[in-house]
């Protein structure tokens, strides 16, 4: 019984040190990167950009941000071919690591070179957004 009482605490010991570093590397990439916009600078530059909603596509449908395209980040290595690396992409969705997690993508494996994302959830967007609603 001992045994695997230690046996389960190494798991969660490793579980919980496995997530807390992966959370803290995509955090310190995104800040090397420099790609975090606030909101005012997203929203006014973003008409020159393509944008990309990262979140699944009921939340997209649901609601987005006006003239965004969706590509789920669950799916985004099979849609590397919708976007053009040598404009502009502006991300978002529900978190900041899955955004800085899809730069890094598409700037190592795609050759994007101008990647930003919103600095805060899409739950706090303030700007212009689109309602998609089936009949």
């Amino acid at each position: 019984m001992q045994v695997l009482n230690a046996v389960l605490y190494v798991i969660v010991i490793g579980f919980l040190v496995y997530w807390v570093g992966s959370w803290l590397y995509f955090w310190f990439k995104g800040r090397q990167m420099h790609g975090a916009i606030d909101q005012k600078t997203f929203e006014e530059t973003m008409r020159k950009a393509q944008i990309v909603d990262l979140r699944e596509k009921n939340a997209f449908d649901a609601k987005h941000i006006l003239g965004a395209r969706n590509l789920p980040f669950t799916q985004l290595k099979y849609n590397e071919g919708e976007l053009r690396p040598d404009l502009p992409v502006y991300l978002y969705g529900d978190n900041k690591n899955m955004c800085v997690r899809a730069a890094l993508k598409m700037q190592k494996k795609w050759g994007f070179t101008d990647v930003k994302w919103l600095e805060d959830r899409f739950s706090d967007w303030e700007g212009k957004t689109k309602k998609t609603t089936k009949i």
